[in-house]
């Protein structure tokens, strides 16, 4: 407890010094900058084992809502409608954002409440609406969202540092467990920007477990592409690098109001993985585990703006198997600001 309320003064200490150099400045307020909906729905097929399946779903329907307390407090909630709300262990389970963030400088910003767990790689980062397929890590942890606080610091232009205290992504909700993360949002040329983090996550059983996320995004012109390297690993793991891993990489091609899309991904555990207990270090991607994932689509803007899309995707796995198909569309009302 003596070193939490120690990281938390660290934290404080830089927002307090810079808040002495600035004016006071008057409460006025612009409660909401901007409101608006978004939602996705699809046509999904499925052909595995000689069976074929499909249904109509609507995966996303969110209610996204930002604004300013203050001139230099502002907040953000994004509750997603069509997800169960109320569980007995996260009554906010329902909810991705529920935060307040403070701009104490034009350098130092501190964040409080409900916010992304803080690990690296874009397919990780990426808003949920906008990816149709994840890793096995991205689908299996328990929660990417929690309630926590962080810190942002100003290094240079297009480069910031962050550090941040949270629940664990590894708890169902509030028990006790937490993480410890820092990361880097980075520019090392005009066209590789990077999203690097280190994690020291607590388990159910009270166990660290470290991550070692390096995420890497490539934009030449109207050609991206995404690398993202994760090394996993509990303390007293026999091999500590490359025996828990995700290699995930993705390439977006833009073509005037068209996407063309392809992600592919590798993730492995090695079957020793275990504690002297016979317990999985890493909860997320169980030892034994050697999963390939690939698949490809098109998106198409008909009104030339990210407001609606229309998306055909397939995707492939070596879990199950069977070949996926969907169809869709997603679309957003702006009901204030954009």
């Amino acid at each position: 407890m003596k070193k939490l309320h120690i990281f938390i003064l660290l934290l404080l200490l830089p927002a307090w010094a810079g808040a002495q150099e600035q004016a006071v400045e008057s409460a006025k307020t612009h409660a909401v900058d901007r409101l608006y909906f978004d939602m996705r729905g699809s046509f999904f097929q499925e052909y595995g084992d000689g069976e074929y399946s499909s249904q109509m779903i609507g995966e996303y329907l969110n209610f996204n809502l930002m604004g300013h307390i203050t001139p230099t407090i502002d907040y953000r909630i994004r509750q997603r409608l069509n997800k169960k709300v109320f569980d007995e262990r996260n009554m906010f389970n329902a909810t991705d954002f529920m935060y307040v963030n403070w701009q104490a400088t034009q350098k130092f910003s501190l964040m409080a409440g409900k916010q992304a767990v803080l690990i690296g790689g874009y397919e990780y980062d990426a808003t949920p609406i906008d990816v149709y397929y994840y890793s096995q890590f991205c689908n299996n942890l328990y929660q990417g969202f929690t309630f926590g606080v962080s810190a942002a610091v100003k290094l240079a232009e297009n480069q910031r540092l962050e550090f941040q205290f949270c629940n664990s992504p590894l708890s169902l909700g509030f028990q006790n467990v937490y993480a410890y993360n820092m990361a880097w949002r980075g520019q090392i040329t005009p066209w590789w920007n990077t999203l690097w983090s280190v994690n020291f996550v607590e388990n159910m059983d009270k166990k660290m477990v470290n991550y070692i996320a390096l995420g890497n995004h490539f934009q030449f012109g109207g050609l991206l592409f995404d690398i993202d390297v994760m090394n996993r690993s509990g303390f007293g793991q026999r091999r500590f690098f490359m025996s828990d891993f995700s290699v995930i990489s993705k390439i977006i091609w833009s073509v005037g109001k068209w996407n063309l899309c392809a992600k592919a991904g590798y993730e492995k555990n090695d079957a020793d993985n275990l504690d002297p207990d016979g317990r999985a270090y890493d909860l997320v991607v169980a030892p034994g585990t050697e999963y390939l994932y690939a698949g490809c689509g098109v998106e198409w803007f008909p009104l030339g703006s990210d407001n609606f899309r229309i998306h055909a995707v397939y995707y492939w796995d070596n879990a199950e198997k069977h070949n996926n198909f969907l169809v869709g569309i997603t679309w957003r009302i702006d009901v204030i600001g954009k």
